[in-house]
């Protein structure tokens, strides 16, 4: 070959091979994001055998921010991650200003006041926003917004897909304890919505008055609180806070279940979960963060997993664009759940199968068969379209 072709056919790769590198730089699309925690002073409680880990929901985001990585080094796509803890007092609109300074995604782990002044703000205006922390109806009801989606499941979604499973089992006559506290008292009423809507009879309700110490006298108190219960299949306990239902089990005076806020509950994660290659993204959470993971971690994990997977497919860090995608039916992220995740497009829901489950196993995983819908099965569980009362998402 003459040595002019060659030299000519090597120019003509080198310059090649320069414009493919100038055009990968190019196309080079930056995703910053922030991780954004509201700190709240936790009340004390009767136990401490269960503390709130100092890094719940961010690792389950940083995890995430692993996987996501890994298909962006391949495609041009630079994901970030910045955490920003506000102490309890702390200025957090002065925060979230800061953050969407630098960021036009945000993972708002926050009171749902907190959420909203964040939605509210100027600067989120052309933002796009994940509750990644609470489970009210509100949020996702009268006081939606559009610029805010929800991967934390909805109070809802946990008390329907515990309903179905005693609809299921026939044990549809319940009794119920409610704590004092608002979360406690939300959630009673989340559970007597549930019960009405699957067909569970709740026959009789005590609002708990201990303010003993149970860790010595739950054996002789409890049987004496639940003594004049109607007979019943199960009890259920309303108890967010996480201060007395561990006293409850076991010490009834009639031997019974407990469900709700513990024993038999319904949970967006679990780490009981191990089918579906769920196990292998529990593996991975437990060697990045050295413990198990939660809702809280799972409901990160999505945030910032969907993210991922819409820049992936359109190739842009547009919130708006993002949003679009997230919200069509071109979306489906895989959840290691056994079936595809998506968001409600009235309220930025995301809906998901709801796991049902113990202390050891899963016991089922809702929705279960027979529990049909125009549209999907998934929205039998939580604020259906024809329930909300959100508007911002337009139609």
């Amino acid at each position: 070959m003459p040595v002019r072709f060659m030299l000519r056919r090597e120019g003509l790769c080198l310059a090649a091979a320069f414009v493919f590198c100038a055009s990968s730089a190019a196309a080079t699309i930056a995703i910053p994001m922030t991780y954004l925690r509201q700190e709240v002073a936790a009340p004390p409680v009767l136990s401490n055998l269960d503390p709130i880990p100092e890094d719940r929901g961010i690792a389950g985001a940083q995890v995430a921010l692993t996987d996501t990585k890994t298909t962006g080094s391949f495609m041009g796509h630079d994901y970030s991650l910045s955490v920003i803890s506000v102490e309890p007092g702390g200025d957090f609109l002065d925060a979230a200003r800061k953050a969407l300074s630098a960021s036009k995604i945000l993972f708002l782990d926050a009171t749902p006041e907190g959420i909203l002044a964040v939605a509210d703000l100027p600067e989120a205006r052309n933002a796009l926003l994940f509750n990644v922390g609470s489970g009210e109806r509100r949020l996702r009801d009268v006081e939606c917004r559009p610029n805010l989606l929800h991967t934390m499941t909805e109070d809802a979604m946990r008390s329907d897909a515990l309903m179905q499973v005693l609809k299921a089992r026939r044990w549809t006559r319940t009794v119920m304890i409610a704590g004092p506290k608002p979360e406690d008292r939300a959630f009673a009423e989340t559970l007597r919505a549930s019960a009405q809507k699957f067909g569970v009879e709740i026959l009789a309700s005590k609002e708990w008055s201990f303010d003993t110490d149970l860790r010595r006298a739950a054996g002789q108190e409890i049987p004496l609180f639940t003594q004049d219960f109607p007979d019943h299949d199960v009890l259920l306990i309303a108890d967010e806070a996480d201060d007395f239902a561990r006293y409850v089990a076991d010490n009834t005076w009639l031997p019974r279940p407990v469900a709700g806020s513990d024993g038999l509950r319904g949970e967006g994660w679990a780490p009981v979960l191990e089918q579906w290659a769920a196990v292998q993204l529990q593996n991975r959470f437990e060697k990045a963060a050295g413990r198990e993971m939660g809702s809280r971690d799972y409901a990160a994990w999505t945030a910032l997993r969907s993210i991922g997977e819409a820049v992936t497919r359109t190739n842009t860090a547009d919130p708006a664009v993002i949003r679009g995608f997230i919200l069509s039916d071109k979306f489906a992220l895989d959840g290691f759940k056994g079936r595809s995740l998506s968001y409600r497009a009235w309220n930025g829901q995301l809906r998901q199968p709801m796991a049902v489950v113990n202390a050891r196993a899963l016991v089922e995983l809702t929705p279960l068969d027979g529990y049909l819908h125009q549209t999907n099965e998934m929205d039998t569980l939580g604020l259906d379209r024809p329930e909300s009362a959100c508007t911002a998402f337009g139609g």
